[in-house]
């Protein structure tokens, strides 16, 4: 498999347009994370049902955030997105996040070309209320049934504030 690291860049921050690679698609419960060293999707860990994705979960090639892991993205889709696809996404917001005391926030987008929806979702306040109560919840829950760990949603950040966080984690990845 490629090295989406040395492939793809982050895409077009300024722009808003950025590039995703799928690592988790919506509903499952599989742990998937991109191995840096090895080039390659790897199982995790499998999660309790109950606590699925509710949205694909990928990252932003060539972005560090400080947990010293690729920076996450929610990617909100109609149907799920297999594993290891990239796509062109439009940046809608940030989820300011924080596991196990470590910063681990969630940028927001949806498919750059979201035709199905008539390109209708431009900010996080286009999203259903009940979808973002959906994600919360479930980054707020999901270390519940383990013996150890802590999360939190700290807050919604816009478009701009998303943009920050990716540029942050840009200039991480270069001093790596």
């Amino acid at each position: 498999m490629a090295d989406f690291n040395q492939i793809l860049d982050a895409g077009d921050v300024d722009g808003g347009v950025i590039n995703v690679v799928i690592e988790i698609p919506a509903g499952s419960n599989n742990k998937i994370e991109w191995n840096r060293k090895l080039g390659v999707m790897q199982l995790d860990r499998v999660e309790p049902q109950l606590f699925a994705k509710p949205t694909n979960y990928g990252f932003i090639p060539q972005t560090l955030d400080e947990d010293g892991d690729e920076l996450d993205a929610l990617i909100i889709t109609d149907t799920p997105l297999p594993t290891g696809i990239f796509i062109e996404a439009k940046v809608i917001g940030v989820m300011k996040f924080v596991d196990d005391g470590e910063v681990d926030d969630k940028v927001v987008v949806v498919p750059a070309d979201d035709r199905n929806n008539g390109n209708a979702i431009n900010t996080l306040a286009d999203l259903p209320q009940q979808l973002i109560k959906q994600i919360e919840f479930h980054f707020n829950h999901y270390k519940d049934l383990k013996k150890a760990g802590t999360t939190k949603v700290e807050s919604w950040g816009d478009i701009e504030e998303a943009k920050a966080v990716i540029k942050e984690s840009q200039e991480r990845w270069k001093k790596q």
